[in-house]
């Protein structure tokens, strides 16, 4: 056994738990919309042809925002088309994953989807191919009482009372040469700022996302971050980071340690915005909206668009099959989000439904969780109060892409008002168990801390994938062998493994 020992104290927290973090993203690609939420001949399907099972997945997951319509979708998208009578609504092109859309879904619809979900709408505004006044448009239909002639025609579509949006990103991904409309940091900038202020100017209530880096490998990383909040400081709220990881060559060590890269991202970015407060003498903070982040194999065939003259509804586009490996890196990146939650003040995982996602979905059949639905839904559920700071000391691995790189990664989260704690920790070890140990006597006043619930999710085969015949042989489970004694919770965990200690 590795021996890993955690250090925690209450008087050392790093903030809040925000439940925004626990948000996910819904785009118009591949199956995530059409058959995927979105299923009329499904037999759990609503007045409305959504599927209940994946309402019902989704609140067990435990998503608080959803972000709507893209991603790269929106670079090109008219949100007019999605409005109105069905029968009106014209079939586009989508340029950005070469495929068609019939807009049988749009906004009115999703805004039922997401009330009936009972998650918050995070909506993202076209500045590729469109501006200023289609992103003012938007925000009247969706803001206005009435009176106007987009507020009116919300009403007249069967919607009386405002959606009161709040979250409204500006723009996608604008740094990528992949991107309908990409254009320069100074481009951006300008446009990001000018729509910013005519936004605030129709709803002074809203909190804007600018767009920053695709990655933290783009040629422009940082610069890019700089020069855009030189320009929007004082009119945005949080600045965007967006982050895929995947095995690389079998460079299983390295894919363990995802969360190296992530923490780097948002420290990189949270340097970058800080600068731009410092030589501006601004007084109030940038904050992060990791608005997309995931495993994605973006090699496999299934990541591959259709090409020439096939423009499909709805293919199959992304549908990656997450292993255990998988679980534990997401869970590793739901500990960085956790652990930089004095910066990082929402979070998006992509996607939420059949594109890179922990919802799977049969058209008009099945429906099931991969790999990935179990710590995200664990830590959404169980990560209460504020997050401690957590030292850690453990053994070390050697990694191709980060050099050294502790076995183990662990966060904790308190709630001030019952005293219970929550640890969610990580073994990259590739063969190794650990022990944990865990000094708690720092952490109640009100007597002794005892294990409410500790699980485990793991296999000795960590490719072990879900399926639709299969999805229940590899879950969290019990793991009996935390314990308390003499205030020093110890628990021993496998390798590649999530796990969850609850004490109270």
């Amino acid at each position: 056994m590795l021996p890993v020992t955690l250090t925690l104290d209450p008087a050392f927290t790093v903030g809040p738990v925000r439940r925004r973090t626990f948000g996910s993203f819904v785009e118009h690609l591949g199956r995530c919309v059409y058959t995927g939420i979105h299923d009329p001949e499904h037999a759990s399907a609503d007045e409305n042809g959504f599927r209940e099972d994946v309402i019902e997945m989704t609140r067990e997951l435990g998503i608080s925002t959803v972000r709507y319509p893209g991603g790269n979708f929106v670079s090109g998208y008219r949100w007019e088309d999605g409005v109105g009578p069905r029968e009106d609504r014209p079939t586009r092109l989508d340029l950005a994953w070469h495929s068609s859309d019939p807009n049988l879904v749009g906004l009115d619809e999703f805004m039922e989807w997401a009330r009936k979900t009972g998650v918050e709408p995070m909506m993202a505004v076209n500045l590729g191919t469109r501006g200023i006044q289609e992103a003012l448009d938007l925000l009247e239909y969706c803001n206005v009482p009435g009176g106007t002639h987009f507020s009116d025609l919300r009403r007249a579509n069967g919607h009386e009372e405002p959606y009161r949006i709040t979250m409204w990103c500006l723009g996608n991904e604008m740094d990528g040469p992949w991107q309908i409309g990409h254009k320069t940091a100074e481009e951006y900038a300008r446009l990001a700022a000018e729509t910013a202020r005519a936004m605030r100017l129709l709803d002074p209530t809203i909190e804007l996302v600018v767009c920053g880096s695709s990655s933290s490998d783009m040629p422009t990383f940082g610069t890019w971050e700089a020069t855009v909040l030189a320009e929007t400081y004082e009119h945005v709220d949080y600045i965007s980071a967006h982050a895929y990881y995947w095995e690389e060559d079998g460079d299983l060590a390295s894919f363990l340690a995802s969360a190296v890269d992530m923490d780097h991202f948002i420290e990189s970015v949270t340097a970058a915005a800080d600068y731009v407060r410092a030589a501006g003498k601004h007084t109030k903070r940038i904050n992060i909206s990791f608005d997309e982040w995931n495993v994605w194999y973006q090699k496999r065939a299934e990541s591959k668009p259709p090409t020439g003259d096939d423009w499909p509804v709805a293919p199959v586009l992304l549908e990656d099959q997450y292993n255990v490996a998988d679980a534990v890196v997401v869970g590793n990146l739901i500990i960085s989000l956790l652990r930089n939650t004095d910066r990082v003040h929402a979070a998006s995982l992509a996607q939420l439904v059949n594109v890179i996602a922990p919802i799977m979905t049969e058209p008009g059949g099945r429906s099931w969780k991969q790999t990935i639905f179990h710590p995200f839904a664990q830590a959404s559920q169980h990560a209460v109060g504020d997050v401690l700071q957590v030292g850690i000391d453990a053994p070390t691995y050697d990694t191709a892409r980060f050099g050294a790189v502790p076995v183990a990664d662990a966060v904790a989260t308190r709630d001030p008002e019952t005293g219970a704690v929550s640890i969610f920790a990580v073994n990259r070890s590739l063969t190794e168990a650990t022990t944990i140990s865990v000094d708690v006597r720092s952490l109640t006043t009100a007597g002794d801390l005892e294990v409410v619930e500790s699980t485990s999710l793991s296999n000795p085969d960590h490719t072990w994938a879900a399926t639709a015949d299969d999805s229940t042989s590899v879950l969290p489970r019990d793991n009996d062998t935390a314990k308390v004694v003499d205030g020093v919770l110890t628990v021993e965990v496998p390798p590649v493994s999530w796990n969850m200690i609850r004490l109270g």
